[in-house]
């Protein structure tokens, strides 16, 4: 075995939990991982639905998409939000996304996705059973909430996509939906079960749980502003931060939304986009439901938790250096309203943050083709939560050599 001295310097650029997982997975192999944690105030781990969802293998950017953005960008109350003011700095990238959403395009999106969500679950758990909080898993399944069958109906492609990817769904009529959660509304007549997927009950004490097992393995956590990453050659040399120079022989850039910035300096330009979502805590919402809850006609999730009752959702595209808009949060209490009518809504705090999102829906993995020693993880859009486990995995081992049997090809930085 290498000595200390002898041993790659693994930096990885990013505290998210996506950069915690392939820290974990490196620590596990023994190679005592740095992991630099800017401490974004917005980043997205924290605040996010606690969804893990190996089955959501449809992007975003669905055949008749095109008939739908204009809808939504016009309705300021709907679940997409442009400001005047970012409408001609979105626009390319909107562009892109309207052009994934052809049918080739599509199938191929979902067949990467399906290979990188396949075992989310277990992923999971192999990190949190190492970490005694295994807890942090509710297993209850997901569930899709309609008003009719024909609200349904307009989910019919996603629906189709995933189950020919192995999903297991079970439709549900009202009297099955009720004797689910019989505090739903009854406007919502119709559901789709997901019983084998799950949820995080506490995302935030779930990057704290991760970041405590890189610690006990070897590995180390730091907090640092990283400006930029330094190459000599054609390979990397070190990590630029606030407080001086890291060297390094591996990098992993997992810095999520910010991670673009960092890779136009080499010369790639990889269209990222930050979609910024938002969430409601509510510490006594006076319902609990028994597993996620997401009514189609709202694209939302409402997900029980530790601390109470958390409504997530929204899709503004606004750039990362726009303040949060309350109004986009307040938003989400109607949303509640219609589910759970009788739902208080009392004492909730809100926050905002910013999702790493591509026009494909298929995140940026593995390593730069040009630059030695660069690998990339970012990009998970709305499913970093459960792309997370995976892709730490996949990564930790790559970087140690070991060849896991897993196509990087469809995730490259390059494709674009």
């Amino acid at each position: 075995m290498n000595t200390d001295s002898e041993q790659p310097r693994v930096v990885v650029i990013g505290g998210g939990i996506v950069g915690l997982c392939v820290a974990w997975h490196l620590a596990k192999r023994g190679m005592r991982p740095l992991v630099l944690d800017a401490r974004q105030p917005h980043a997205a781990s924290s605040g996010n639905a606690g969804a893990i969802s190996h089955g959501s293998v449809a992007p975003l950017a669905m055949p008749g998409v095109l008939r739908q953005v204009p809808k939504m960008m016009m309705d300021p109350a709907g679940a997409l939000h442009i400001p005047l003011r970012y409408w001609l700095k979105a626009a390319p990238w909107l562009l892109r996304f309207v052009a994934s959403a052809r049918t080739a395009q599509v199938e191929a999106a979902a067949n990467a996705l399906g290979s990188l969500f396949f075992g989310t679950l277990d992923r999971h758990k192999e990190i949190l059973l190492a970490e005694g909080a295994t807890d942090l898993i509710r297993e209850a399944g997901q569930m899709y909430l309609y008003r009719d069958d024909a609200q349904m109906a307009k989910d019919a492609a996603s629906l189709e996509l995933r189950r020919r990817h192995g999903l297991r769904m079970e439709v549900l009529d009202r009297a099955a939906l009720a004797a689910l959660e019989p505090a739903v509304s009854p406007a919502y007549t119709r559901a789709i079960y997901l019983p084998d997927h799950g949820s995080c009950v506490n995302p935030a004490r779930l990057t704290e749980v991760v970041a405590s097992g890189i610690r006990r393995q070897g590995g180390e956590v730091r907090e640092a502003e990283v400006r930029a990453i330094r190459t000599e050659g054609r390979r990397v040399a070190a990590v630029v931060t606030d407080d001086g120079d890291i060297p390094a022989d591996q990098v992993v850039l997992a810095a999520g939304a910010w991670s673009a910035r960092l890779l136009a300096p080499l010369g790639i330009k990889v269209p990222l986009e930050t979609q910024r979502g938002y969430h409601v805590m509510l510490p006594d919402a006076g319902v609990t439901p028994g597993r996620v809850l997401s009514p189609a006609d709202r694209k939302v999730f409402i997900s029980p938790m530790e601390e109470g009752l958390r409504v997530a959702g929204s899709v503004e595209i606004a750039g990362l250096d726009a303040p949060p808009n309350e109004a986009r949060a307040q938003l989400l209490l109607g949303d509640l309203r219609a589910v759970f009518p009788d739902a208080r809504t009392e004492g909730g705090k809100t926050w905002m943050g910013h999702r790493p999102c591509l026009p494909d829906s298929v995140p940026v993995l593995g390593p730069l083709r040009d630059w030695q020693g660069i690998w990339c993880a970012f990009g998970h859009g709305h499913l970093g939560l459960t792309g997370s486990a995976p892709t730490g995995a996949l990564l930790g081992a790559a970087i140690a050599g070991e060849r896991p049997n897993f196509d990087f090809a469809p995730f490259r930085a390059e494709r674009f």
